[in-house]
């Protein structure tokens, strides 16, 4: 682990406190994260290649058929020394950070496993550890990792937010972008706590990253077109979630 990466886990500890989120390139994110270890993305083909076995998302209360999903249930101690996968488990939001979809027990499918344990996987939850176990050094955290598609054929509107302008309910919230194939849109906007725009960017080249501190601001996406009305569009991401939890 170089002196390098410590630095940049410093500086983007300053911002994330300072602003309550941050931007990185995915140029700059894969710098990083090979900064820290040199195989850290060894298996990154094989890790965006996994979204196109995606299953249906089967709880959308507005019937839509426009998202595809997986999600893992993981673990990190206090200062976020390694951090381990959990038993599978439901998703659960309550309706008050999501008037949507909210209120139910979501069972959704796992990660593939060697998706799971691969080395990119592994390099973007441990920054996420290595970040925000830096910004709270006595928390251990409850994580949850989402891989999510919205596709677009033409039939339904994409939306990669379809409960608004929102905040998830934990404390911090790393997003990094896959692939997008076909796809204009995808606008993401930071808000205040008063849900005043604060910044609007969109992840565009695989592993752009999105740093939310999800206790002092709201996020939300504008849905994706068509950019040829001919073929599909999709926007892949994965999202991953730290919470406060007991030790």
């Amino acid at each position: 682990m170089s002196s390098q990466y410590h630095a940049a886990i410093e500086e983007l500890c300053d911002s994330l406190s300072a602003k309550s989120y941050d931007l990185l390139s995915g140029a700059k994110v894969a710098d990083l994260l090979r900064g820290r270890s040199e195989n850290a993305l060894d298996d990154l083909e094989d890790f965006r290649e996994s979204w196109n076995r995606m299953p249906l998302d089967a709880y959308m209360a507005d019937g839509g058929r426009y998202r595809r999903r997986r999600h893992a249930t993981l673990s990190a101690p206090k200062g976020a020394a390694g951090y381990r996968v959990e038993a599978h488990r439901p998703h659960y939001q309550t309706l008050d950070f999501n008037n949507l979809n909210g209120g139910v027990a979501r069972h959704y499918e796992p990660f593939e496993d060697a998706v799971l344990k691969g080395s990119t996987m592994d390099s973007l939850v441990t920054l996420g550890c290595d970040i925000f176990g830096r910004l709270a050094p006595y928390s251990a955290w409850h994580i949850e990792a989402h891989q999510f598609r919205i596709e677009v054929d033409g039939e339904e509107i994409g939306k990669p937010t379809p409960e608004g302008v929102h905040r998830d309910g934990v404390t911090f919230v790393l997003m990094a972008m896959i692939d997008r194939s076909n796809a204009g849109g995808g606008e993401s906007t930071i808000f205040n706590l008063e849900q005043e725009p604060l910044e609007k960017f969109t992840l565009t080249d695989p592993l752009d990253l999105a740093l939310v501190n999800d206790e002092r601001v709201f996020h939300g996406v504008s849905p994706i077109q068509q950019l040829d009305p001919g073929r599909p569009a999709s926007r892949d991401v994965l999202v991953i979630t730290y919470r406060h939890k007991a030790a």
